[in-house]
């Protein structure tokens, strides 16, 4: 029986802004809040998780891409 590994829904988050910063559509001190829209009707949780990990909307972008690990 293989086992699938489970990516946690934040570095699904997290890889989706690398992707955005690297593809230019976003910049990294751009604010947080600007990619609501981008994310559509997921944003409400996303959201709600990273006020619960302590951001706010209007911090930069660059803040999500440096964490090293999503703690539950």
């Amino acid at each position: 029986m293989s086992q699938k590994q489970v990516i946690h829904p934040m570095v699904k988050l997290q890889q989706k802004v690398v992707s955005l910063v690297n593809s230019q559509i976003i910049k990294p001190d751009d604010s947080i809040g600007k990619i609501a829209l981008l994310f559509g009707d997921k944003w409400s949780f996303f959201k709600s998780e990273l006020v619960s990990y302590g951001f706010s909307m209007q911090d930069p972008v660059s803040d999500i891409l440096v964490v090293e690990t999503w703690d539950d």
